[in-house]
């Protein structure tokens, strides 16, 4: 139960510091693109893979096309991923925001942040968490050994990756999640266990739950390891 959080490649609006949100129209740039069809090697260790779920924006639609052509599969859309609703935010320049009070709650308190004529942060966890853990159960297979992959942006995956941590929200801007980053989360009985956060570099080949654990008199197979994982 394996899901790999790929945020979008650079955008035109990331390089022109703008708050795209949902904004109809923002492409990868060229590096972006560069991103997007070095995300087929970076990948190819994690094994093979159940699905391909996005956002239905176009910039997660470019980043994970030469992934999806490479498989030979279809990819997913859900709305479930799309990013957050900005609202009024959306489309303006991010040095026009640092003056607006709301600014301070979404660093300090993001769960009260709610975006004029847009979503709360806490809504969108919620919506990004349901998503990501009732896909995770349905790719996943009879033994929970599937690997997938979420295609989203910054803010809902740094949301998912707080969840699964068990941090509040109002930590979550405490995560980094650059573009084209992977960041795995392993859903497990027991607890989600975080296996990588922003790796912008190649994954290595992705654990399952350790067989050997289950093996263990009177311990249960979920339980993690004192003094850290033993790399077998």
């Amino acid at each position: 139960m394996t899901v790999i959080l790929l945020r979008h490649g650079r955008s035109t609006a990331n390089t022109s510091g703008v708050l795209a949100g949902r904004t109809p129209g923002v492409d990868l740039d060229e590096h972006g693109r560069s991103q997007a069809a070095a995300i087929v090697e970076r990948i190819a260790a994690a094994g093979p893979l159940a699905a391909v779920v996005r956002s239905p924006l176009q910039r997660c639609e470019q980043t994970v096309t030469p992934l999806v052509q490479h498989l030979g599969i279809d990819e997913i859309v859900d709305e479930r991923l799309l990013e957050v609703d900005y609202g009024q935010w959306s489309g303006r320049p991010i040095k026009e925001l640092l003056s607006e009070p709301l600014w301070r709650v979404v660093q300090q308190q993001p769960s009260a942040a709610i975006f004029p004529g847009g979503e709360g942060l806490a809504q969108v966890q919620a919506r990004a968490v349901a998503a990501v853990r009732e896909l995770d159960a349905r790719f996943s297979g009879e033994d929970g050994a599937g690997v997938w992959v979420a295609c989203s942006h910054g803010d809902v995956i740094k949301a998912v990756l707080a969840d699964a941590m068990g941090m509040h929200l109002d930590s979550f801007q405490r995560i980094v999640v650059e573009p084209a980053s992977m960041s795995v989360v392993r859903y497990s009985v027991a607890r989600p266990y975080v296996h990588a956060v922003n790796c912008t570099s190649t994954l290595q080949k992705l654990a399952s739950a350790p067989k050997s654990e289950a093996k263990t008199e009177g311990k249960h197979a979920d339980e993690a390891v004192v003094g850290g994982s033993t790399g077998t």
